[in-house]
């Protein structure tokens, strides 16, 4: 199974640009806790300028930093650019149904530090999304 260390650097997206050609995020596993890390990469998106949509089923229909909670990424009120994942890598395949299933596609499903699941990886890939596995994207842009 290739990691991203194992993967030549020219076949990886460069992360940067990626951020910088998205609009809207949707964050899976948003928390409401300030201590989480889930909640500190909203924070900093949404003080970057990007429309941010959290999905939580536990926290479905309150508010994380302003922003109304969903439960899937089905329930969202419009199509987003990117999916950030804060979730357990073995729930991926899972999560890839339900990404695969809406009626629209992200151009990039960005899983954070330390999701890494090849087997969704490959499936987002070959539906045509760029993938960024085992990276932060408030760390990426704030080295960008």
């Amino acid at each position: 199974m290739n990691t991203p260390s194992d993967i030549p650097s020219e076949e990886l997206p460069d992360p940067v640009k990626l951020l910088e050609s998205v609009k809207s995020i949707a964050i899976v596993g948003a928390s409401p806790k300030p201590a989480r890390p889930a909640y500190q990469v909203q924070e900093f998106l949404q003080q970057r300028g990007y429309e941010v949509f959290p999905v939580n089923p536990g926290q479905a229909g309150g508010e994380i930093l302003g922003r109304p909670v969903y439960a899937r990424l089905a329930d969202l009120p419009q199509p987003v650019d990117m999916i950030d994942i804060f979730r357990n890598p073995a729930q991926l395949p899972a999560l890839m149904d339900e990404i695969l299933a809406l009626p629209w596609k992200p151009k990039v499903v960005w899983m954070q530090i330390g999701v890494v699941n090849e087997e969704a990886a490959e499936r987002a890939r070959a539906a045509g999304m760029a993938v960024v596995m085992n990276r932060c994207p408030k760390i990426e842009l704030a080295r960008g």
